[in-house]
């Protein structure tokens, strides 16, 4: 079992690709760091997403930030100790309708507004592309300098490459709560004891809210459960993440595709909902028709607990990690759907699935902010679904928030004061 050391410069909450990220800017400015893990470095969702480094189709307050991360990304390839399957394949959003090209070219002057290489394809060119000739397609959106990296292999890689470099990385030891002195953050209380620091980052996800609403602080941020699936080998359709309506896809390490369906996600009903549902409104009603609502057990559950103390055990050691069942009629559909729109996966079966916890704010962007109401708290959360290729950057936003640094980028467009 790892040593918990007394004190360290900065301690950062959450072993998934932003709080690995972060450990990893922190060791490069001579910080001590310690990174307190619940359960296992990607667990959750870092290691269950779509595995796709995007700029494309980005909202434009994130694109500084991707570009940022996508220099990250190229550089950490090289430093860490396997292949982690980052490569620049280019990226590719297929239109079945004109409405759906309209939606993609109205997307063009931001790209163009940051210099990417996005162009819009004919129908033509989209067929060319996927080595077919049928004109299944309108045309389609592609940015040739957007990328890919296989997240099983990359969370895990940084966080060893993390801890080469120094960092503390303790797993299955729960941050409960925050050591505040007058109001400011002096350390943390864990499972194991407490840790004093200057400085703390909370990079936990989904956890992120209950985390705070413990410590008395307020974040609008919900949790919504996807399901992915993969294939065993199968033909190469092409090299780079391919999205549609329907179905998208990603080209696996093993052969295999990565596969789902945008925004189609279950929500379950939690106390936290009634209280931030006058923010969500828009984002549920906008999402109506892909977004199933339940009630059920979950409203008991860890994520909705509000109060415990340091010496108490907290919803982070009951559930050490959420593992929820996917959902099994949805991939029948979205594989379906993808070997109508493939015809080279016809006949390649599901090989697994899974499901995933995503933390989601009302407008869909991550909060990455130092927080005035908890002085010496640095807040890195609420990706929704958009934190794997952000991670590198994500995590070095937050380490220049949390020490007083130059920000990477303009920190302004994350402030969690946003939503007040």
């Amino acid at each position: 079992m790892t040593a918990l050391p007394r004190r360290a410069d900065v301690v950062v909450i959450g072993g998934g690709i932003v709080g690995v990220c972060a450990a990893l800017a922190l060791r490069e400015r001579g910080l001590s760091v310690t990174l307190c893990e619940k359960g296992r470095v990607a667990g959750e969702q870092s290691s269950r997403n779509w595995g796709w480094v995007r700029t494309q189709g980005r909202d434009p307050r994130e694109l500084p930030l991707m570009l940022a991360a996508l220099r990250d990304w190229e550089r950490l390839a090289q430093q860490v100790d396997c292949d982690i399957g980052f490569r620049r394949a280019g990226a590719t959003y297929l239109c079945e309708t004109e409405a759906q090209l309209a939606q993609r070219a109205a997307w063009m002057p931001h790209a163009r507004a940051f210099g990417l290489p996005t162009r819009m394809l004919s129908a033509a060119e989209t067929d060319a592309l996927l080595g077919r000739d049928d004109r299944r397609f309108k045309g389609a959106q592609h940015t040739a300098t957007d990328a890919m990296a296989e997240p099983s292999l990359a969370v895990p890689a940084l966080a060893r490459l993390a801890a080469a470099q120094g960092a503390q990385i303790v797993e299955t030891c729960a941050v409960r709560t925050l050591d505040r002195v007058a109001g400011r953050v002096r350390g943390v209380v864990t499972e194991r004891g407490p840790i004093a620091c200057d400085a703390v980052i909370l990079a936990g996800g989904v956890w992120s809210r209950p985390f705070l609403e413990n410590a008395g602080l307020s974040l609008p941020q919900l949790a919504i459960t996807a399901s992915v699936l993969r294939t065993g080998p199968a033909p190469l359709i092409t090299p780079g993440p391919l999205g549609a309506d329907a179905a998208s896809l990603r080209r696996r390490a093993d052969g295999g595709y990565t596969i789902a369906r945008s925004g189609a996600a279950r929500f379950d009903l939690i106390p936290a909902a009634f209280a931030h549902f006058p923010t969500f409104a828009r984002l549920v009603r906008d999402r109506w028709g892909i977004l199933k609502l339940r009630a059920g057990p979950a409203f008991f559950g860890p994520l909705g607990r509000r109060r415990w103390a340091g010496d108490q055990v907290s919803p982070f050691e009951q559930v050490r990690m959420l593992d929820p069942a996917p959902d099994a009629a949805l991939l029948a559909d979205v594989l379906r759907a993808a070997q109508a729109l493939h015809p080279a996966l016809r006949g390649v079966g599901a090989a697994a699935s899974w499901g995933g916890m995503i933390d989601v704010t009302p407008d869909e962007g991550p909060v990455i902010d130092a927080l005035p109401d908890a002085p010496g708290l640095t807040l890195a959360t609420g990706f929704s679904g958009h934190g794997f290729g952000l991670g590198p950057a994500a995590g070095r936003l937050a380490a220049d928030l949390a020490t007083g640094a130059a920000p990477v980028v303009d920190p302004h467009p994350f402030r969690r004061a946003r939503f007040s």
